[in-house]
This record gives C-alpha cells, sequence and structure tokens, in this order.
C-alpha cells in the first residue's frame, strides 16, 4: 500500500528542497521522467513508483546503490550514460544538484533539452549565492554556485525559459552548509573536482534505514518553516522549473 512506504533517504538538504520538486511535478504531471545524476538513487525510487522512469548515473558504485533501489520499487531503469538515451524523449528532465559540477552549464542544458518530448519541461535544483562557495562544495567538484542572475543566463542560452523558481533551505539549510564546510575545511582533499563530482552523490547520505527515518521527522519542522521564503533569495539553493522557448 502506499502509504505505507518509507519515506525517501534524503539528505538533510535534499529533505529541504523535496516539497518544491513535489510542487513542480504537480505542475508538469510527466508520464514520463529522466533524471541526470540520480547518485545512489534516494529520490529515483520515490519517482520510479510513480512515473515511467530512467536514470542516469556515470558512478559505478553509486549506480549499483540506485539501480537496487530502482529494482526494488518494481519499474524503471539506472543507466551508465546519457548517450543510451539518446534519440528517446521524456515529458520531463531532471538532475538535482547536478549542473553545478558542468564546467560548460550550457552546452550540458542544450543537451537535456534535446531529450524532452514537444511541451515537455525541465527540473533542476542548484546551489544559490556564488558568495557562499567554500570548502565543501570544491570537496564535491562544484564548478560554481548560481546567483539568479547567472542561472537565468544560462537558461536563457541554452533556449529554455524559467517559469517558476523557489528558493529553499531558509534557516536549517543555513546551519547544514557551515557545519559541512568546517568539516571539510579540516579534510585533507588530494582530489580532483572530477573525483568529487564521482563522489558526491554518496555524500552525507544517511548510514542505514534508521537514520533515513530520523532525518525524515526532523526535517518536518524545517521544511514547514520555510515555506513564507521560498519567493525570496534566504536560502541555500534553487529549484527551477524551466521549459523550451517556442522558437527551439
Amino acid at each position: 500500500m502506499a502509504g505505507l512506504v518509507a519515506p525517501p533517504p534524503l539528505t538533510a538538504s535534499g529533505w529541504m528542497r523535496f516539497d518544491a520538486i513535489r510542487r513542480a511535478l504537480r505542475v508538469v504531471a510527466p508520464r514520463s521522467i529522466l533524471e541526470i545524476g540520480v547518485g545512489e538513487g534516494a529520490l529515483a525510487a520515490w519517482l520510479a513508483r510513480r512515473y515511467e522512469y530512467v536514470g542516469v548515473e556515470i558512478d559505478a558504485r553509486s549506480r549499483a546503490v540506485a539501480a537496487a533501489r530502482v529494482r526494488a520499487a518494481g519499474s524503471g531503469v539506472v543507466v551508465a550514460g546519457i548517450d543510451t538515451v539518446h534519440g528517446r524523449a521524456f515529458d520531463l528532465v531532471c538532475a538535482f544538484e547536478v549542473l553545478e559540477h558542468i564546467e560548460d552549464d550550457v552546452a550540458a542544458l542544450r543537451e537535456w533539452r534535446e531529450l524532452l518530448t514537444p511541451g515537455g519541461a525541465m527540473l533542476l535544483s542548484v546551489p544559490a549565492h556564488p558568495e557562499m562557495f567554500g570548502p565543501v562544495d570544491a570537496r564535491v567538484g562544484h564548478f560554481r554556485r548560481y546567483d539568479a542572475r547567472g542561472l537565468d543566463g544560462a537558461l536563457e542560452h541554452a533556449g529554455l525559459s524559467a517559469v517558476h523558481v523557489e528558493c529553499y533551505g531558509a534557516f536549517l539549510g543555513h546551519a547544514i552548509d557551515r557545519a559541512q564546510n568546517l568539516l571539510a575545511a579540516r579534510q585533507a582533499h588530494a582530489r580532483d573536482r572530477s573525483a568529487g563530482t564521482a563522489t558526491s552523490g554518496r555524500y552525507a547520505q544517511p548510514a542505514n534505514r534508521i537514520t533515513a527515518l530520523v532525518r525524515a521527522g526532523a526535517a518536518v519542522p524545517f521544511r514547514i518553516a520555510q515555506l513564507p521564503f521560498r519567493d525570496t533569495e534566504i536560502g541555500i539553493g534553487y529549484v527551477v522549473l524551466a521549459r523550451a522557448k517556442a522558437d527551439r
């Protein structure tokens, strides 16, 4: 029974953007979804239970975990590269905390746009506020954090137009960022950006089901507290719903 399905095993930050993602899904009402950069599949299994789902994850270790979770959901598939889905089209292309890992973000957005059905949409989340770029961003392989103007410009150059943007993570998100930056600053890093990106899908994941349930419960009051601020810049990231321009 759907009501007995456990909540997705999201990170604390993942819970802060989850409601914005759900609101966008209700707006689009897609039948088919492509998720790029699924990590360990915390959200993938949740999506696969509700939509025709394909996920892409380049890191083999993360992909194995994600594929197992999607199989347990009873439908959907996780593949190793986006080239395997070229020629297909999806009602919604998603990429959560992925675009900031790609040096040429406009080229990536253009490639993803070509995978949309006519009238399809793109749903993204990205870290906000370039001035907040810190040790944890470097550790997980970020090229940038976005401000509203930079995000809108990247979409514009890729032939996309934002139809709705929410800022997530007010209050709790800032505390999480500070704690993670303090920890990352104390750790030695002998990895390059690509290595950080490869392992980012495993960063700060709940260690087990009990931890995941505790996080889900603890996040509830903070998810509510951030609601009045979703149309402001008070937060740590953006969730943006975009569509291809008519002159595509």
